[in-house]
């Protein structure tokens, strides 16, 4: 197997309603780009990966913890294991990278979407 894949050979991951994953997993962490459909909130939840990204195209409003914030394309975050966190996406969504450590392993049981060629990468 290749070490090279494009984003758009990458399948789509139903994570919420609105919400799609493409992920690159590797041992010990899961890289992967997130699209938002206008409107989509991923509710309140937390897990035991840490997680850092990247907004990349749109907005989205962030709650992390306690704390609260608007987000633009180049604002990054770091959420730490086990913090609770919500977002919500901007009228246009929003497409973000994201790397979780460890790896993603309870993404396996999402359903599988028809490939389709990404907003950012087509």
């Amino acid at each position: 197997m290749s070490a090279f894949r494009h984003v758009d050979e990458l399948e789509p991951l139903a994570i919420w309603q609105g919400v799609t994953a493409r992920a690159v997993v590797s041992e010990l962490t899961t890289f992967s780009y997130i699209e938002l459909e206008p409107g989509s909130h991923v509710p309140e939840h937390q897990h035991v990966n840490e997680q850092v990204g990247v907004l990349v195209a749109g907005s989205a409003r962030f709650r992390i913890g306690d704390e609260e914030q608007e987000l633009r394309p180049g604002s990054t975050w770091c959420i730490l294991a086990d913090v609770p966190h919500e977002v919500w996406a901007g009228d246009e969504g929003a497409s973000l990278v994201e790397v979780f450590a460890p790896r993603r392993d309870d993404w396996a049981d999402r359903e599988r979407l028809a490939p389709s060629p990404p907003l950012l990468f087509p």
